[in-house]
């Protein structure tokens, strides 16, 4: 299938992302305003600019709806603080509806702030992050429940971002999985896709996405050992897609393992966000062609794009179809 026909059939799919929705705040400081506070004497940061973007699944959702997905929406919790307000407006801005998303005073929203030196346009202080380290409240875990099971139905293609790395405190909580694995075999005709940085392992029946890292310590925890189809028997898995940065993906499936390699770029610029990215196209690539191979090659193109781009970048269909020409892939 040719990448202009994966593309043109992405405006037609609704795509639904699942967890942790962060909010991405881009502080440009200037360091010549590092003067002394009056009171304390510590030295200010001081912000002169300010931008934001959806994190964590937020990100992927932005990938969704830059890459010409007909319907994206997220579905998560956020706090009703101001952090709460940004992230609502900044997905609104991309077309993304936040409909699904469960507020509450309860939490604080999840959110990342990156403090980048104005003068050189690098990101040279430690991050300031809001995080959850309570296990998720009990009335917003059932709502959260209650969203999912009334929207799957309506969605062709769901991923789950279990993106925090706290033991706690992250919106995919067991009873998340234990609902989505009981989900599945009920919609078979739907991709559902994950990607979790800490707990691949405990997702059932799914395509299944970790990075080489994640998917080595799955294993050494469960096995003793790496050991690829081991980890998708424990899992069930549908599909194993595991990445490997510049050397591609590694798919394995039940029939056994397969290479797809990744399209030689220059050095990259920044590769925050190219698992995201990846994911976004991965998972709609195979909604559309059903071909593990094909999916992998697409999600490959797209995270191409990206990490020539600061911060965590998108790709558009345009750059997309210039990256497969450049590739030889455009005629597939």
């Amino acid at each position: 299938m040719k990448t202009a026909d994966i593309l043109e059939a992405f405006t037609s799919l609704s795509a639904l992302v699942i967890g942790d929705i962060c909010l991405d705040r881009w502080c440009d400081y200037d360091p010549a305003e590092a003067e002394p506070s009056r009171e304390t004497g510590i030295p200010r940061v001081g912000v002169v600019r300010t931008r934001t973007t959806p994190g964590a699944g937020g990100t992927v959702a932005n990938n969704l709806a830059a890459l010409g997905v007909g319907r994206v929406a997220v579905l998560g919790a956020a706090g009703e603080d101001g952090f709460g307000y940004e992230l609502v407006r900044s997905l609104s801005e991309r077309g993304i509806s936040a409909d699904l998303l469960v507020r509450s005073p309860e939490i604080q929203t999840f959110t990342y702030t990156k403090l980048i030196n104005a003068a050189t346009g690098e990101e040279d202080l430690p991050r300031l992050d809001f995080i959850n380290t309570a296990p998720l409240d009990p009335a917003i875990e059932r709502r959260v429940l209650d969203n999912i099971q009334c929207a799957v139905e309506s969605f062709d293609v769901i991923l789950v971002a279990d993106q925090a790395e706290t033991r706690q405190g992250g919106v995919v909580t067991p009873s998340v999985r234990d609902l989505l694995k009981e989900l599945v075999p009920a919609y078979r005709e739907k991709v559902f896709f994950v990607d979790s940085r800490a707990r691949i392992d405990t997702f059932r029946l799914m395509v299944l996405k970790p990075n080489q890292q994640e998917a080595e310590e799955a294993c050494r925890k469960l096995f003793g050992r790496i050991d690829y189809p081991a980890l998708l028997e424990r899992t069930r898995a549908r599909l194993l897609m595991i990445t490997h940065g510049p050397r591609g993906v590694l798919l394995v499936t039940h029939r056994g393992q397969t290479w797809v390699p990744a399209r030689e770029v220059g050095k990259p610029v920044d590769i925050c966000g190219a698992g995201d990215s990846f994911s976004a196209g991965a998972a709609c690539a195979l909604a559309v062609t059903g071909s593990p191979t094909s999916a992998a090659q697409f999600g490959n193109l797209v995270a191409s794009v990206t990490i020539m781009k600061k911060g965590t970048g998108t790709a558009s269909p345009e750059e997309v179809l210039a990256a497969a020409r450049e590739a030889g892939l455009n005629q597939r």
